[in-house]
């Protein structure tokens, strides 16, 4: 299916037409992976369109390159103007949102300093995980492929590299026609999905994986978290088997491309009553009321696009 490009695209300082943001096939990154980015979106809201937590994103993009060596050419201040722009250079108002810095052309080995290009792209995306998978929850797997372990890839860094594993992850659910996979880590407990972050719901409780557990501790997942705790969910950061999986009263998986998705089943096994329970309905309830303005914004999470 042929993508509908918008316009423009912000690139090393300044906005171009789309088709003009372009990388050399001998740039590093094309050969090893070495890039760093965000996925963030924004929202209509009664105030006109805001991104969300964008400073917090742009945040943790300077902290991933900053394991990598990768010392990007702008402050976190240019960068979020440079997303402000490209949402209004391409009139958009509910959009996602991608920064990326990545190692240019300019050196063939490892280790080589290359220089480091940055770029914003944005378009309009819907549902992550397909049309009315926020109502009605999806069907996933466990994969066979496990996430890396500790002291390998720095599972806490969003890096293009990293998104092999997710790849594997995903493609073989697709595969095996379950809507996504979840992975286990390499101690064989739970980690996450693909490239979303995993809660279970016990007795109204909210379980979720550690950072300890391979995962990239998700800025959806912490606003989840935050709004759980806020309005009385008990939130239990812990270690989970395979098997809890099958046990749970509701399984959702959140991110900022999947926002908050319920899981219906999983290996086939139904979770509850097979639909997103009263614990996902409320949560679903609190993360979108930011945008509509049901939920008030406390944490000044929404940044006006302006």
């Amino acid at each position: 299916m042929a993508m509908n490009y918008p316009q423009f695209i912000w690139q090393n300082g300044q906005i171009k037409p789309w088709a003009e943001a372009t990388v050399h096939v001998m740039a590093h990154v094309v050969h090893y992976g070495s890039s760093v980015f965000e996925g963030i979106r924004s929202y209509e809201t009664p105030k006109g369109p805001a991104i969300f937590r964008l400073g917090d994103h742009l945040k943790r993009l300077y902290m991933s390159a900053r394991i990598y060596g990768m010392e990007i050419p702008y402050t976190i201040d240019e960068l979020a103007e440079a997303c402000r722009a490209t949402i209004r250079a391409n009139k958009l108002t509910k959009a996602y949102l991608r920064p990326v810095a990545y190692r240019g052309l300019g050196g063939f080995g490892l280790s080589a300093e290359t220089p480091i290009d940055v770029a914003v792209a944005t378009w309009e995306m819907g549902p992550y995980l397909g049309p009315g998978v926020l109502e009605s929850g999806i069907d996933a797997c466990v994969s066979s492929w496990q996430r890396m372990a500790p002291n390998t890839i720095p599972a806490g860094s969003k890096a293009g590299g990293n998104y092999l594993s997710g790849q594997l992850i995903a493609r073989e659910a697709r595969r095996l026609g379950f809507g996504e996979g979840i992975a286990l880590a390499s101690t064989g407990l739970l980690s996450e999905g693909a490239g979303e972050n995993l809660f279970l719901v016990f007795d109204g409780q909210l379980h979720t994986t550690p950072v300890s557990a391979a995962i990239l501790n998700g800025i959806t997942r912490h606003t989840l978290i935050t709004l759980a705790r806020e309005n009385g969910i008990e939130v239990i950061e812990r270690d989970m088997p395979r098997e809890y999986l099958y046990l749970a009263d509701e399984i959702l998986m959140c991110g900022t491309a999947a926002e908050v998705t319920p899981i219906r089943a999983v290996d086939g096994k139904t979770i509850g009553e097979g639909k997103a329970g009263p614990i996902t309905r409320r949560l679903q309830d609190l993360y979108f009321g930011l945008f509509s303005g049901k939920t008030p914004d406390r944490w000044n999470w929404l940044d006006p696009v302006g």
